[in-house]
C-alpha cells in the first residue's frame, strides 16, 4: 500500500489497496492514513452495496440519514447522491461538515462514486486543523469555550421531495473549537451549512464573528480538490473536515453511494 500526500495539510490517495478485502494490518493502516491526512482517496474499487457497508463497519456503526429517503431497498444505511436534468440543487453545495445538527455527530462518510460527468463535479475539503492554526492568538483565546447552535431543519425541510410534516429535525448544541478524540488536535467547528448562531454572543455579533469564521474556512490553502473518476471513492473524518460539491456539471448526471459512521458527542479540552 502508498499513500502519496496531495496538499500539506489535507488529502492523500492511497494506492494498491482492495477494500473489499482488507487484512488487520492494512485496515490499520487506513485508518492511520485518515487520521493523518484528514480525508483519504481510493481509485478503481470493486465494492458491491454489502461490501461498501462492511467496509464503514470496520470505523464503528453505521448511521441512517435523519432526512433523506432510503433509496436502495434493503439498505437504509446508503445515502443515493444523485443529480441530472432534473435536480434543482445537490446536497453538499455549500460548506458543511455532514449532519453537524446531530447530538453525536457522524464520525466520518465514505462515498463511493459509479457515475460522472464527462468534466465538472470534483468535491473540496477543507482542513478545520488548518483552519484553527491559521486564526490569530487572540481569536482562538475568545472562541475557546464558547458554543454554537447546528440546526437541521432549516436544510433539510421540504428537501428530499418526501412528506415530512410530521418530522422533526434534529437540532444541537457544540463547541466552537473542537477537541479530535483520536488525534488530540483542537479543529474549527461551525459550518455554513448548519450553524446558526454563536450562544455566548449577541445576535448581530455572533452573524459578523460566523461569517467571517466561515470565509476563513474558504481559504485555498487549507483545501485539497478530488477529481473524481468512476469506482472512485472519498473517505472524509468529519470531526475535522468540511467539503464543499462543485455543481458545474448542470444538466449531466452525477451519481453515487455513501454510507456515513456513527460519531461521538463533541468536546473540547484545553491543551
Amino acid at each position: 500500500m502508498e499513500i502519496r500526500k496531495l496538499t500539506p495539510h489535507i488529502g492523500a490517495e492511497v494506492l494498491d489497496v482492495d477494500l473489499a478485502r482488507l487484512d488487520e494490518a492494512t485496515f490499520k493502516a487506513v485508518h492511520d492514513a485518515l487520521i493523518e491526512n484528514c480525508v483519504i482517496f481510493f481509485r478503481d474499487q470493486q465494492l458491491t452495496v454489502d461490501q461498501h457497508k462492511a467496509f464503514g463497519r470496520r470505523f464503528g456503526e453505521l448511521a441512517i440519514h435523519p432526512a433523506a429517503p432510503g433509496l436502495v431497498e434493503g439498505h437504509p444505511e446508503i445515502l443515493v447522491i444523485h443529480a441530472d436534468e432534473k435536480s434543482k440543487r445537490v446536497a453538499g453545495e455549500n460548506w458543511h461538515s455532514d449532519v453537524s445538527c446531530d447530538a453525536e455527530p457522524p464520525m466520518g462518510s465514505i462515498l463511493y462514486m459509479h457515475e460522472l460527468p464527462p468534466v465538472g463535479g470534483d468535491t473540496l475539503f477543507a482542513s478545520m486543523y488548518a483552519a484553527y492554526e491559521g486564526l490569530s492568538e487572540p481569536l482562538k483565546r475568545m472562541l475557546e469555550g464558547m458554543t454554537a447552535i447546528h440546526r437541521g431543519e432549516h436544510v433539510y425541510r421540504g428537501t428530499y421531495g418526501v412528506d415530512d410534516r410530521n418530522r422533526v429535525y434534529p437540532e444541537a448544541e457544540h463547541p466552537v473549537i473542537r477537541t479530535h478524540p483520536v488525534s488530540g488536535r483542537p479543529a474549527l467547528f461551525v459550518n455554513r451549512g448548519f450553524t446558526t448562531r454563536i450562544v455566548q454572543l449577541k445576535r448581530e455579533e455572533s452573524a459578523a464573528v460566523l461569517e467571517m469564521l466561515y470565509r476563513h474556512i474558504e481559504t485555498p490553502e487549507y483545501q485539497c480538490r478530488f477529481r473524481w473518476q468512476p469506482r472512485s471513492i472519498a473517505f472524509w473524518d468529519n470531526r475535522c473536515v468540511q467539503h464543499h460539491a462543485m455543481w458545474d456539471y448542470f444538466p449531466q448526471r452525477r451519481h453515487g453511494h455513501r454510507v456515513t459512521i456513527s460519531g461521538d458527542k463533541p468536546f473540547y479540552r484545553p491543551g
